[in-house]
């Protein structure tokens, strides 16, 4: 959660793709990221988590705070829009229809639980995302070497079947015979026949 504008401005640069992005519609608040877990899905996460960001979102707004109750919008953060005529710490968004409007209502029970558990940190926002798009840089050649394997391995079992109902290898010279050098008399060879 960024504290002021300029900490929210630097979740807007340096947020994640995974990222869930929480403001309170039409007043000002804090930005509230949710860190989504690599591999699940935006869908997937549990009510009780989405209304705790809503509660966090509600109660770091000075207006809203005060409201019985706040429109709050979440979005994907690869959905923030930022311009450089925006001021900072404002965003937009690339896509109205990835965005999500949720009314909350004031929850006293959940601020005070989460304000009992909170915990304050300064992560270094920039190595975070250094290590992430490291992380999917190698993900992505694994894949690539994965899937050049996996084509050398079709062309080769392609190549065996093709070998396979090929009559190249049926007649070799070396499996060739000749009567020419035959040590056997003529009697001898017609007899081998029968």
């Amino acid at each position: 959660m960024g504290k002021d504008k300029f900490e929210n401005e630097e979740l807007i640069k340096y947020g994640l793709p995974t990222d869930l992005w929480f403001h309170v519609d039409n007043l000002s608040s804090a930005h509230v990221y949710l860190r989504v877990p690599d591999g699940a899905s935006l869908d997937n996460i549990p009510a009780n988590v989405l209304e705790e960001c809503c509660q966090i979102v509600k109660d770091n707004s000075i207006k809203g705070k005060k409201e019985a109750k706040v429109d709050i919008v979440y979005t994907p953060w690869e959905n923030l829009l930022k311009k450089q005529s925006m001021e900072v710490g404002q965003v937009g968004f690339k896509k109205q229809k990835r965005v999500t409007t949720v009314t909350t209502h004031k929850n006293n029970t959940i601020v005070r639980n989460l304000n009992r558990t909170k915990r304050e940190e300064q992560p270094d926002l920039v190595a975070q995302r250094y290590a992430y798009d490291e992380a999917q840089r190698k993900k992505l050649e694994a894949e690539k070497r994965e899937m050049k394997q996996r084509k050398k391995q079709e062309a080769k079992e392609a190549k065996q079947r093709q070998e396979l109902q090929s009559y190249s290898d049926l007649m070799t010279y070396d499996d060739m015979s000749s009567n020419k050098n035959l040590s056997m008399t003529e009697e001898d060879y017609e007899e081998s026949f029968m």
